[in-house]
């Protein structure tokens, strides 16, 4: 294609040409499958209902999902994706989440919404694209549900009890919420954004809050 001529496609992980993510970057994403936690989704040793991460924490969710690992190479390709301007990259990872995460039982998908600052910088909220992108794949509704408060701290960089602070209260529900619900953003670190953002889902309504998300980091 001449766009391909005039603008050359980089693998966004290794940087060689040809394409957006090249075959063996894309093969060695590391995918999360069982043995998981099956409340949040952390890789275990075998099966369990509640992991040394979750427990003993209030969870607004009832369980969290994610296709990869969040490691160097799904570092470079969120990085590309969020703050890069590489949207088009949205399809490439929902159909990675597609071909690792079961389609929730639910009628409807929602999306963390991006803080405003953020979502003027970067032109676009990833988790708004992936869960369209999700909604696409499997034949579900994508509706707004939730508003973000302003002047919130980014959640980089803070440590684990930083980041639920300052998450607690920053979102409510926007509309009417569906019993069940999926929500969806790009990246799972702490949890301390999905359960926030769960807990207003359920304040609007919703009776079980499934979070799907591309990369998730492990600990």
């Amino acid at each position: 294609m001449l766009l391909d001529l005039v603008f050359p496609r980089h693998c966004v992980v290794c940087g060689l040409d040809g394409a957006v993510l090249c075959p063996k970057c894309e093969q060695g994403l590391e995918r999360l499958g069982k043995p998981l936690c099956e409340r949040c989704g952390a890789p275990t040793a075998w099966p369990v209902e509640r992991c040394r991460e979750c427990a003993g924490r209030r969870i607004a969710f009832a369980r969290a999902r994610a296709a990869v690992t969040y490691d160097d190479s799904a570092k470079r390709l969120v990085g590309a994706w969020k703050e890069r301007g590489q949207r088009t990259l949205a399809g490439l990872v929902a159909e990675l989440v597609d071909g690792v995460v079961q389609r929730p039982s639910a009628y409807t998908i929602t999306f963390v919404p991006a803080d405003h600052d953020r979502l003027l910088q970067r032109g676009h909220n990833p988790a708004h694209r992936l869960a369209a992108e999700l909604g696409a794949r499997w034949q579900l509704p994508v509706v707004p549900l939730l508003r973000r408060a302003p002047g919130r701290a980014p959640q980089k960089g803070l440590t684990l009890a930083e980041r639920r602070r300052n998450v607690r209260g920053a979102f409510s529900p926007a509309a009417a919420v569906p019993k069940t619900v999926v929500l969806v953003d790009d990246v799972y670190t702490s949890g301390a954004t999905v359960s926030a953002a769960a807990t207003a889902l359920r304040k609007g309504g919703a009776r079980r809050v499934e979070v799907v998300t591309f990369a998730r980091a492990v600990r």
